[in-house]
């Protein structure tokens, strides 16, 4: 057997390469995707300010749902009043620094400000000048020393309101690298606390360990006097100095988690058909086999051995670029700006062993499959099947084909009873569940195109197109070997960009649609203070001011009776504003109840998910982490341009980390627009046409948007690095067809002229496929989102989509053609088959 195997490989080199590549990029695609997810759990920052510090003490900065999800929160998390005094009464905290950041403006870029005693958590040493002993003195670190010098006067905004402050020294890091992720200025304790949210009772605290005590110990000591908070050593330190390097972690795992299924079946399809066009180009050999005595058994073990040896061999050189592979991807996600720019991946073996193992099970299972007609055809059929495709596809595999397709057409239509973007998974999942069914039932679906395309072509004056509408009819399994790869791509693209178009256009008509505010202010990068609110409503002019704070929540409730939760955009505003600057598109109760801390309006999606109406209580947490019950008071439809969840803006600003705005929106008496307009322009505020408002959840949706475009560009480079393969797979296999056609007369040019027609006809029935497959469940999205069939989809991203892997099945036919004819007609019909 081993000598079989070793002959079978030698021999048969050309049609088992295919099925290395499929394997290697294979792995190569899911140990990239599995380091995502690894370093979702163990990936990080390191520290900067904090570098100093042993241990930081702060806030748990994740919240673990009923059912076991976790989420990591957006806001920054507080802790107990009490906790630097409980600190300092442990004998082996040293010295424990209060810290707290206060974001400022200056000329319009946004810097932090810190009180100096927080500088020795760095440390930071005056390096010129002296340390701030007033309220209106501050001294800037080495990144913000070239914009000034000493002894000059700069205007640092907090909330939109502008504050002078006289630069009185340069700090320095007194160790290590100088922190570069921000700009920091340090005033006076004092300043600092009366410019922090909460009365500066700090975001943190900073320990220092006794002699001979490890920051462990600290730890160790510091959890069990106050267990409600959590302690950060070494590296993580920089988790809790960087708030966006916690929600850089959960979205890796996410990307991670909801690519890895779909590229890891997608991966195994592709292997499978690899596998299967490489035993059937051997199917003589297996046919003389079995005519000479050859039992299934040893059939199945042949196929299964020599597929274990390439397929490993490709599994544990994917591996390498597999990590490569990983690099690349975070620094995409990096330039989109979903990942911070020095978010450090980990390199573990973990997702390389689990890669391999998947990679090896896959193929197995493959070859098995595969294995199953050489090893069960009789011996007499097999030599006369031997040198034609085989002419019928499986029972098994059609019905399966058929269940797969009717639940995907069924799953599309959930949208069409089942209101609102819950109603979105369906659609979703059935896009997977039509291409696999597009996948088993090819060459059905193709032997069917072909009877409706090949007529003309069979009618042509063109022996090139009467050519290749014959060949496509006489085997349409192969064509469809060479279709169903392309017509995967396209349809998996255009249901990924199609989707976040159809978000994307709905949410920007919703606000637009609802904002009926003449003017949105801003205060530049630092956000808006309720000082600044009451100075814009004073406004000469200014009819409503209605400030608008932006965060996140999560809701915990029961969906067929199992716990489900949820993380939802949410907004705060001045009911009592709101009349005359923003329209939610309200279906039940009112806005003006919101007059409660704990009274909350809806989207109808939210509510709907929740099962709650007004009158009812749903639970969640703000993005700090505190829970809260909350009584519903309204629902409106405009969810996704106002953010699922509206709250008062006092009680959602409270569990905040800035506890600043982000917007205002302002109502202008009639025909004092221009007039208002001037005049907050010139007391410093950024005024914008309401036009510019951008819906609530946009970053995270732009976020996502660009995450999704990078890991879609990752699979189609892998989609087409696949198509590349079974095309130049399924034209080898046709050298002795080429070989015959020049022999009986047939030109080089009229066989590639034929291919040429056959290439056409590829692509456009896999457009065509493609396209079917995408067009339910993008209508069912549609209708689901925006109560609109016609999906929102650029016809410029769609021709792109469909152009570009169009063009690379074109031009893989045409050199698989060339490579093909190399040899000359008299020896390639004379060779093996």
């Amino acid at each position: 057997m081993n000598t079989l195997i070793r002959a079978g490989i030698r021999q048969n080199r050309g049609t088992l390469i295919g099925v290395f590549v499929a394997v290697l990029t294979a792995t190569m695609l899911a140990t990239g995707l599995g380091v995502l997810i690894e370093s979702g759990s163990r990936g990080g920052i390191d520290p900067e300010r904090y570098a100093a510090a042993d241990v930081i003490v702060g806030g748990d900065q994740s919240f673990e749902t009923p059912e076991g999800a976790t989420y990591s929160l957006p806001e920054r998390v507080p802790l107990p009043t009490d906790a630097v005094a409980a600190i300092r009464s442990l004998p082996a905290a040293a010295e424990v620094i209060r810290d707290a950041t206060v974001p400022l403006s200056w000329d319009g870029s946004l810097i932090e400000a810190h009180g100096w005693s927080s500088a020795a958590l760095t440390p930071y040493r005056i390096s010129r000048g002296r340390t701030p002993v007033a309220a209106n003195e501050v001294a800037v670190d080495d990144n913000l020393a070239p914009r000034t010098e000493l002894g000059a006067t700069i205007t640092l905004a907090h909330g939109g309101i502008d504050a002078d402050y006289r630069v009185v020294g340069v700090a320095a890091a007194g160790s290590g690298d100088q922190p570069d992720r921000a700009g920091h200025v340090f005033m006076t304790d004092a300043a600092a606390s009366a410019l922090a949210p909460g009365g500066g009772a700090g975001d943190l605290v900073g320990v220092f360990a006794g002699p001979g005590i490890s920051p462990g110990e600290l730890a160790s000591e510091i959890r069990a006097q106050l267990p409600d908070t959590v302690t950060y050593t070494g590296d993580e330190r920089g988790a809790v100095e960087f708030l966006d390097a916690g929600a850089a972690r959960g979205t890796l795992v996410a990307i991670g988690s909801s690519f890895a299924g779909t590229a890891v079946l997608i991966a195994l399809f592709v292997v499978a058909t690899t596998l299967s066009l490489s035993i059937q180009r051997r199917r003589r050999d297996f046919a003389l086999m079995r005519a000479i005595g050859a039992t299934p058994l040893q059939i199945h073990r042949l196929i299964a051995q020599e597929v274990l040896l390439v397929a490993g061999a490709g599994a544990l050189i994917g591996v390498i670029p597999g990590y490569l592979l990983a690099v690349v991807m975070r620094l995409g996600f990096a330039q989109a700006g979903v990942i911070p720019q020095d978010f450090a991946l980990t390199f573990g073996a973990i997702p390389a062993l689990v890669a391999v193992v998947v990679m090896l099970v896959a193929s197995q299972l493959a070859a098995a499959v595969a294995a199953r007609r050489p090893a069960r055809i009789n011996p007499i059929e097999a030599l006369r099947e031997a040198s034609t495709t085989p002419p019928r596809v499986g029972r098994g595999r059609t019905i399966t084909g058929l269940v797969l397709g009717s639940i995907g057409l069924l799953a599309s239509a959930v949208p069409l009873f089942l209101p609102g973007t819950i109603a979105v998974a369906g659609p979703i999942a059935a896009a997977l569940l039509l291409i696999v069914a597009v996948g088993l039932l090819g060459p059905h679906l193709v032997r069917i195109a072909v009877a409706v395309l090949g007529w003309p072509l069979r009618h042509v004056r063109s022996p090139a197109a009467f050519l290749a509408a014959a060949n496509a009819r006489s085997n349409a399994r192969r064509l469809a070997a060479a279709i169903v790869p392309l017509a995967l791509g396209i349809g998996l693209a255009l249901v990924q960009v199609g989707t976040q178009s159809i978000v994307a256009a709905e949410a920007t008509s919703q606000s637009h649609a609802g904002v009926t505010a003449d003017l949105m202010v801003t205060g530049g990068a630092s956000g808006l203070s309720d000082a600044a609110v009451a100075s814009i409503a004073r406004t000469s002019g200014v009819r409503e001011a209605n400030p608008v704070a932006l965060s996140q929540m999560i809701f915990s409730f029961e969906q067929l009776g199992d716990p489900t939760s949820d993380q939802y955009p949410v907004q705060g505003i001045d009911p009592a504003a709101t009349a005359s600057t923003m329209d939610l598109g309200v279906t039940a109760g009112a806005l003006e109840a919101l007059t409660d801390p704990q009274a909350i309006a809806l989207s109808s999606d939210a509510a709907l998910a929740a099962g709650v109406g007004v009158g009812d209580t749903v639970s969640g947490h703000f993005g700090d982490g505190t829970a809260v019950t909350s009584t519903v008071v309204a629902v409106y439809a405009r969810g996704l341009g106002f953010g699922d969840a509206t709250m008062t803006n006092a009680a959602l600003l409270a569990h905040t980390t800035t506890g600043l705005s982000e917007y205002v929106l302002v109502g202008t008496e009639p025909g004092q627009r221009a007039h208002v307009q001037e005049s907050l322009e010139a007391a410093g505020f950024t005024v914008a046409d309401r036009g510019e408002l951008r819906a609530a959840g946009d970053r995270a949706r732009d976020a996502n948007s660009l995450v999704n475009l990078v890991a879609l560009a990752v699979i189609l480079g892998y989609i087409a690095i696949a198509v590349v393969n079974t095309l130049v797979m399924a034209t080898g296999e046709r050298r002795r067809e080429f070989a015959l056609m020049q022999l009986v007369g047939s030109t080089r040019r009229q066989v590639r002229a034929m291919m040429r027609t056959e290439s056409v006809m590829v692509v456009v029935l896999a457009a065509v496929l493609g396209a079917l497959v995408a067009g339910p469940p993008l209508l069912g999205i549609s209708f689901g989102v925006s109560g609109r069939l016609l999906p929102n989809l650029s016809p410029l991203e769609a021709i792109a989509i469909v152009g570009s892997l169009g063009v690379i099945g074109l031009i893989s036919l045409a050199v698989a053609t060339r490579a093909a004819m190399r040899g000359a007609p008299i020896v390639e019909i004379g060779s093996r088959q």
